[in-house]
């Protein structure tokens, strides 16, 4: 079913077939192979410049992601000899500098934050050759905000590497006209819309930038995942007491050390409390007194150790058992709520909405174990994503010049740039 008043689309560029680019551009061959690396949240951006740039260049190819460990085709441009990448930083040379072209070129697309964590997580793209430049000219882009004057839109970017590269300016200006064009078209439309202007919220800040955020980094020696079950029964039972704790596990985040424990019912066992424990009867009705397991436990944790549960079951069992712990307790839930921007489901839904794979296995066997390890991985990425957002903050902070798309390098590196963030 066709969405009403939806607007007829060019399959090429992917614009309105009123704002369609693709009359205008004139492809052009290239020695160089230009490769682009484009981060998925940049291919949503309307008015980005690096389809154009792809389909403007003959030969060239436009790949999406963010690892690409594991994509056979950038895997294998980057084993050829003559790869280089266009990234600005320590090493980066100019290109009318090279005696030599490089056969295959890789451009990052995406904004800085974007580009500098591909470059992070890819290992074989930070080997590589690197190209930079410092542009000739302020860029052109005045429908999106640049980092800086000198920024240029990677199209710009490109362009000018490529005319520097094969020595022939003209050859690569029906690309800049295009672009040119589109940015004007841009602003007729602009100026003529009669309603009222779009309405753009503010991005929220990332969460490590809450107060409320913990220092992952300064707690991670004394993190432990934990997770708790409970012989419960039926309300309409007639069992007299309250759930007890029957099953206790447990991941020390900087070692990997883990913890099992299962205390014998001090009740009659609720009948389904194997099933939905996920353990045997056998385990539940074997299981250790409440003294030697918690003494195994505060053996385990340690006076320094800081209790990481999903929502505060676990430590509720641990208190009504009369063992607490020195330091406050993390609740998890109230982080990844903060994260997601919603309700987060459980802690095996949070750490896959993350990328993570849920570990299934007997090294923590029950319901329980595979709480307790999808909680450390929820923490392991939540640790990684503070890390690489405090670390790209701190060197956008320092280095406000460098940008991935035509912005200075540092004149300490003595290297040109590449390209800013943005298109």
């Amino acid at each position: 079913m066709s969405v009403p008043n939806s607007r007829p689309t060019c399959l090429r560029c992917r614009r309105p077939v009123s704002a369609c680019w693709c009359g205008g551009l004139t492809p052009v061959g290239t020695r160089t192979r230009v490769v682009f690396l484009q981060h998925p949240r940049e291919s949503r951006v309307a008015i980005g410049t690096a389809r154009m740039a792809h389909l403007g260049l003959l030969a060239s190819e436009l790949h999406e992601g963010v690892e690409f460990a594991g994509h056979a085709r950038v895997e294998e441009l980057i084993r050829q000899p003559g790869t280089a990448l266009l990234f600005p930083g320590e090493g980066a040379v100019s290109p009318d500098s090279l005696e030599r072209p490089p056969e295959t070129l890789l451009v990052i697309d995406g904004t800085w934050p974007q580009a500098r964590k591909m470059l992070s997580l890819n290992p074989a793209l930070r080997a590589l050759p690197r190209i930079g430049f410092r542009p000739r000219r302020p860029g052109n882009y005045r429908i999106r905000k640049e980092p800086a004057e000198h920024c240029v839109a990677t199209i710009e970017a490109v362009v000018e590497v490529l005319a520097a590269l094969e020595r022939d300016e003209e050859r690569f200006a029906p690309l800049l006209k295009a672009f040119e064009s589109m940015v004007d078209h841009q602003i007729a439309a602009a100026a003529a819309r009669t309603g009222p202007p779009r309405r753009r919220l503010k991005p929220a800040d990332p969460w490590w930038e809450s107060p409320s955020a913990p220092d992952l980094e300064a707690l991670w020696p004394n993190l432990v995942a934990v997770a708790a079950e409970a012989n419960a029964h039926r309300r309409d039972s007639g069992v007299p007491g309250r759930p007890e704790l029957v099953h206790l596990a447990a991941v020390r985040l900087a070692t990997g050390e883990l913890f099992n424990a299962f205390l014998a019912p001090r009740r009659p066992l609720a009948p389904g409390a194997p099933h939905h424990l996920e353990v045997t009867r056998e385990d539940l009705l074997g299981g250790g007194t409440v003294d030697g397991e918690l003494a195994r436990w505060k053996d385990f944790v340690g006076s320094s150790g800081i209790l990481a549960g999903w929502g505060s079951f676990a430590v509720e069992q641990l208190s009504q058992e009369a063992w607490r712990s020195a330091s406050p307790p993390m609740d998890l839930r109230l982080l990844a709520a903060h994260r997601f921007k919603r309700r987060p489901g459980s802690a095996e839904a949070a750490l896959a909405a993350l990328g993570g794979v849920p570990e299934r296995g007997t090294r923590l066997p029950g319901r329980a174990g595979r709480t307790a390890f999808a909680v450390a991985g929820f923490l392991e990425r939540m640790w990684e994503e503070q890390r690489l957002g405090l670390s790209e903050e701190g060197t956008g902070k320092a280095a406000e010049s460098e940008s991935v798309k035509g912005c200075e390098a540092s004149p300490k590196s003595g290297s040109a740039a590449s390209h800013d963030g943005g298109g």
